[in-house]
């Protein structure tokens, strides 16, 4: 009989009394006791916890699916396996970590968050402790926006409160209302607590179209200059990127203190995929799905793409959004 099961059996025991009368008073306070230490027992094996058997950084996994699973990405996929290790490793953060994902659609900002969600949390993306909001979904009017400051400085508090290792995931920045995640400044500074509360062991994430132009120029400058994407490097594209994402207005981050005050620890450029890496990214959905890597199949896949600039066909215009649904086409 597993735990559940016999947990099960002695409540309802226990609620119709047949504990109670079988035993002697002694006995039944001492059935009650190990019916109750059993219940906490049962209810934390199966109900996710802020504990160590729930939330365990697995450095070797993360690395492994950043390798294996994010293509083209290879200035991201440094950056963030060093800013999440390095993190997750120090006990006693100065303050929390702050990531700013930043590049066209398509090209693995959402997956990579996802990722480190896998790697952190046992329940990953469905754990509690792992919160994502949306622009248009969360904050969709202006009118409304003392309310999202207020609403937003009571979610991220009262989940940290929860627990420290939560993670905060915040996507389509460049349609959030400038100004709005000002309000959560004062949560990713070095402060070592607030009304009692200490927000360092966080993980904030930004995700952003916004940045996406000049990353892209820069990419193709390379290319026309033919040398090798793997040749570009983070300080070819952070000043540009942090400039741009702060003097646009689009950005969500738009003359925001978080810059001002560098309280963003990386801004991470996603560059735009190229034909090559779009025929990996068809070959890794068909492995997902079980299927076996068909090269001709992911060939056929990648062609049906569209690219620009639209004479030379040098990137995908939505990376690897649209394989999936392209692949039910072919298979």
């Amino acid at each position: 009989m597993n735990a559940e099961r016999l947990y099960l059996l002695l409540h309802v025991l226990l609620s119709a009394g047949v504990l109670v009368h079988t035993f002697e008073p002694v006995t039944t306070t001492l059935a009650f006791g190990i019916a109750a230490a059993l219940g906490r027992s049962i209810y934390n094996f199966l109900h996710e916890s802020c504990d160590a058997k729930w939330i365990a950084f697995n450095e070797t996994g993360l690395e492994v699916d950043l390798e294996s699973k994010l293509f083209g990405q290879h200035i991201a996929s440094r950056i963030i396996l060093k800013a999440v290790t390095g993190f997750m490793s120090n006990e006693n953060p100065k303050k929390p970590l702050v990531l700013s994902l930043h590049g066209w659609t398509g090209t693995g900002k959402n997956f990579v968050s996802q990722m480190i969600a896998d790697n952190i949390y046992k329940e990953g993306m469905d754990s509690s402790f792992v919160h994502m909001f949306t622009s248009e979904l969360h904050f969709p009017h202006l009118s409304h926006f003392d309310t999202y400051k207020s609403q937003l400085q009571q979610w991220i508090k009262g989940n940290v409160s929860n627990c420290a290792r939560s993670m905060f995931i915040f996507d389509e920045m460049d349609k959030m209302h400038p100004g709005l995640i000002d309000s959560i400044k004062p949560y990713l500074d070095y402060y070592e607590k607030l009304d009692g509360v200490s927000y360092r062991k966080a993980i904030f994430i930004f995700l952003s179209n916004a940045g996406g132009e000049g990353i892209i120029e820069k990419a193709l400058d390379f290319w026309k200059a033919g040398q090798n994407r793997e040749e570009l490097e983070l300080k070819d594209l952070e000043t540009v990127l942090s400039l741009s994402v702060f003097n646009n207005k689009k950005s969500g981050l738009w003359h925001t203190n978080l810059i001002d005050k560098n309280l963003v620890d990386f801004f991470v450029p996603f560059l735009p995929l190229e034909d090559r890496h779009v025929v990996q990214c068809v070959m890794a959905e068909m492995k997902a799905r079980g299927l076996r890597p068909n090269k001709k199949v992911a060939d056929q896949v990648a062609r049906d793409v569209v690219y620009f600039p639209k004479s030379e066909r040098v990137f995908s215009v939505k990376g690897c959004k649209t394989i999936s649904s392209k692949l039910d086409y072919y298979t």
